[in-house]
């Protein structure tokens, strides 16, 4: 269901590069919400560094909703990134594939285009941050 890497760099250097790899890919960050500070300011509990990233490609979003409003179902694509107990970084990055078959698309034939451009793009983002 996801893609996972995991970093040795620090926590802001880690989010700095999840970010600038999506980016290289065409994926903007639409949403950004920091579990930490939401727990602390609404829970009053400490919580480990913990991010979800809303990242978007606007034209294959655009080209999904254009063909099925419900696809945004599947908008954006999430991405974690969390501090581990072992003091390294855990990035998952959401499977579009997976994703498609979840929400029943897997058979529209304009939202396979788009959910396999979407894949290839993520699995790159990965891919970079490995290397």
């Amino acid at each position: 269901m996801a893609y996972e890497v995991l970093l040795k760099t620090p926590w802001q250097q880690s989010l700095e590069r999840v970010i600038a790899a999506l980016k290289a890919e065409g994926f903007g960050v639409l949403t950004r919400i920091d579990i930490h500070d939401a727990f602390k300011e609404k829970l009053g509990v400490d919580f480990r560094q913990y991010t979800i990233l809303g990242a978007c490609n606007p034209p294959l979003a655009y080209k999904a909703l254009s063909s099925r409003p419900d696809a945004g179902l599947l908008l954006p694509c999430n991405v974690i990134v969390e501090e581990t107990a072992e003091g390294g970084i855990l990035v998952r990055i959401v499977d579009p594939a997976a994703m498609m078959r979840a929400g029943g698309f897997e058979g529209d034939p304009v939202l396979q285009e788009v959910g396999g451009e979407a894949e290839r793009r993520l699995k790159r983002v990965a891919e970079a941050l490995r290397s």
